[in-house]
């Protein structure tokens, strides 16, 4: 097996990675980063419209207004702000702790300040309300009336020093302005001339005040008044303090969770975790015994390295990522279930358990990796091509796959090794099929046909609810949850937005939490929902804002679906290139739409919505499916020269039998986690896990009925 000083260096190494992994790790909340959507906070998608300016000066505006971003947010003591540049003129923005839609309206804010003379000549208002507005002057909305102003600026912003906050006689907020020493010999030159007249002060074009001048102002000072409440007028001062955006910001995308929410989410998440890591764990005790204990320690590990991972590469712990991290649990099984079972085939050729170990570990290996590689494929992409939190599930699922393999065939042959120079004589697995003989290849072409059918009817489905099926992800709209208290019934919610004229709405319950509710739009309705919801009910606490413009909706649709076919193709030319016949790698991949397909058939027949986490869904299934069938092929090119007398029918039937066990236990100990994870991950993985249920158990079926029998139908055709 391995030398006892080849021993003692691997203990070594692996002692050395868990001390450091465990540094990395523990204190867990200081150490790994939880994500938004855990910990609360605003996800922010600025597009900057930079039409207006040279292209070569498009970069310095998109930096330059990412630095007025950044004062603007430094203004509320927020910290860990997360502001970068996305594409060419997108910035995102992550503000984690708060959830505040106040904020987002003053990032937008282009921060425009202008002083501008009100013209006092009555024939020149009459005049422009009639549609002739003089040259030299323009006409603003003032107080449900209308101004007419001078177009040239008496001030602007740049003569501003600072802003603050101020209080009248009444203790009513307002914004007090303090002027540069250029622009207070300005101002005091313009009130001294216009002594009587009118000042209008504009913010972003629009007239905020407009008071008269009653004596020439000397000191450089003036104040901005209105309907401010305490917040909004602190928020007006950051906007002028951190001076104008060099170009005009409109939001594209917003995710935005509440504290109360994102730690129901950790709590969910977690308990899932436990679920579906006390059922895995129950079930490898009871079935391997000895071998059980070594996978729980290389799981235990697993999970370890991972969360180091995450901390070492910066990646960020989100609800997927979490999702992500049960999944590598009941995958990380399968490269254990692999060696066992290889061992298991080993004794039964009456071989001493040493040799039967080291074959095990040897023939295993190249198929944990080739098994792994496709699904790395998949997550590679998911990482591409995701946004926020599907990146933290494809870095979380990443890392897991790497960690899984790096366990089951370094940690557990080690561990196997040194039981060994303790003279371990017997390795008790129990075995519930022993040597089946079934011919799974007769039944191709009902199979086939079943198959086909299932995929028609849920295709049929899924085209009959194009106009509902996608969620706010891909077509745009607005998400609001919100928990009132005492609970409301959702006719209650309903008639109370009606009567106020807030119309559009898809309104229904929020089961995760007590007094939930979710509100559906086309457009941005916070103001108007929110505001209804605080006059009509007493408590009301924002849970989550999602709001996707149409634009980003159609960019993260066509995304998706080309990080499904990018994903395919990989898969397509590595099996090909592993197993030098692409008869193989096109069974495969014909299999792996198959299993897609009839999950997204079966999504949509359930009535869960198309969005980016089933698309991660859809994706994990691409790579568990394409898994499965490569440990199938791997048996069909191991056993080939040994029976090649034998038909290529009777070599796959017989390669399916030999892994059978292994299939069955694998499925089994992942679909066991996958429903941890519905009943206890909340509504936002249902359709999540709902997507991977339905996958894994297709993807077990076409492993068998339909990937490696298609090879028999293409060599037939060649033939």
């Amino acid at each position: 097996m391995i030398r006892y000083a080849d021993i003692k260096l691997r203990v070594g190494i692996i002692i050395f990675l868990v001390v450091i992994s465990a540094l990395y790790v523990f204190p867990f909340k200081e150490k790994v980063n939880l994500g938004l959507d855990l910990k609360g906070g605003m996800y922010v998608l600025l597009r900057a419209d930079t039409s207006g300016i040279p292209a070569k000066k498009a970069s310095d505006a998109v930096s330059g207004a990412i630095e007025k971003i950044r004062n603007r947010i430094d203004a509320y003591g927020v910290k860990e702000t997360s502001i970068q540049v996305q594409g060419g003129n997108s910035i995102l923005v992550q503000v984690p702790g708060i959830i505040d839609r106040e904020i987002i309206e003053q990032l937008k804010k282009v921060g425009k300040l202008e002083f501008k003379l009100v013209s006092e000549n009555e024939a020149d208002l009459k005049a422009a309300l009639d549609g002739n507005i003089p040259e030299g002057f323009e006409l603003k909305d003032y107080e449900q009336a209308s101004v007419l102003l001078h177009k040239e600026p008496s001030l602007t912003g740049a003569d501003l020093a600072e802003s603050f906050v101020g209080f009248d006689s009444y203790g009513v907020p307002l914004v007090r302005l303090r002027l540069t020493s250029a622009g207070t010999k300005t101002f005091a030159r313009v009130t001294e001339e216009n002594t009587g007249r009118r000042l209008a002060i504009l913010l972003d074009e629009k007239v905020m005040s407009a008071p008269a001048i009653r004596e020439p102002i000397l000191s450089g000072q003036a104040e901005i008044s209105g309907d401010f409440s305490l917040d909004s007028a602190r928020l007006l001062t950051s906007v002028l303090n951190s001076g104008a955006l060099p170009v005009p910001l409109s939001v594209e995308e917003e995710r935005s969770v509440g504290p109360l929410l994102g730690s129901d989410s950790i709590r969910r998440g977690f308990n899932s975790i436990l679920l579906g890591a006390a059922l895995v764990v129950f079930f490898i005790l009871c079935y391997y015994l000895l071998g059980g204990v070594i996978t729980v320690i290389c799981l235990t590990l697993d999970l370890i390295f991972v969360l180091a991972g995450l901390h070492l590469f910066r990646g960020t712990l989100t609800l997927p990522g979490i999702a992500g991290l049960i999944l590598t649990l009941g995958m990380a099984v399968d490269a254990n279930v692999l060696i066992f079972e290889r061992i298991r085939e080993e004794l039964a050729f009456k071989k001493p358990l040493s040799i039967a170990v080291k074959n095990g570990f040897g023939r295993a290996k190249r198929t944990i990796i080739d098994a792994n590689v496709t699904t790395l494929i998949a997550a590679l992409f998911l990482f591409i091509y995701g946004t926020g939190p599907i990146r933290g599930f494809a870095t979380t699922l990443s890392l897991g796959i790497v960690a899984s393999v790096f366990t089951a065939v370094f940690v557990g042959k080690t561990i196997f090794s040194y039981l060994l120079t303790l003279n371990l004589k017997k390795f008790p697995m129990m075995h519930f099929l022993a040597s089946p003989n079934i011919n799974f290849v007769r039944l191709r072409n009902v199979c086939i046909v079943i198959s086909i059918l299932v995929v028609g009817f849920g295709m049929h489905n899924f085209y009959s609810k194009q106009n509902t099926i996608y969620g706010v992800d891909f077509v745009g709209g607005q998400v609001l949850e919100y928990k009132l208290t005492p609970p409301q019934r959702v006719e209650d919610v309903r008639s109370a937005l009606r009567e106020e004229g807030v119309e559009g709405l898809t309104i229904q319950e929020f089961s995760d939490i007590e007094g939930g509710v979710i509100v559906r739009s086309k457009g941005d309705l916070v103001r108007e929902v929110e505001g209804t919801l605080r006059k009509n009910f007493s408590g009301v606490e924002s849970l989550r804002v999602t709001t996707v413009g149409p634009a980003v909706g159609n960019i993260l649709k066509r995304k998706a679906f080309l990080a499904i076919l990018l994903s395919l193709i990989g898969i397509l030319f590595y099996v090909g290139f592993r197993f030098h016949h692409f008869d193989f790698a096109t069974a495969a991949v014909i299999a792996v739409f198959h299993d897609v397909l009839i999950s997204l058939g079966f999504l949509s027949l359930a009535g869960f919505e198309l969005n980016l986490l089933t698309i991660t869904a859809l994706l994990t299934i691409a790579g568990y499916s394409i898994n499965d069938t490569i440990v199938i092929y791997d048996r069909i090119r191991e056993i080939t020269p040994r029976f090649h007398k034998l038909s290529l029918k009777e070599i796959i039937n017989k390669a399916i039998n030999s892994t059978l066990s292994r299939t069955i236990i694998t499925s089994f100990t992942t679909i066991m986690v996958v429903v941890a994870i519905y009943l206890l991950g909340g509504e936002a993985l249902k359709g999540f896990s709902f997507a991977l249920l339905v996958g894994f158990i297709t993807g077990t079926y076409s492993s068998i009925y339909i990937a490696s029998p298609l090879v028999v139908l293409f060599r037939r055709r060649r033939v």
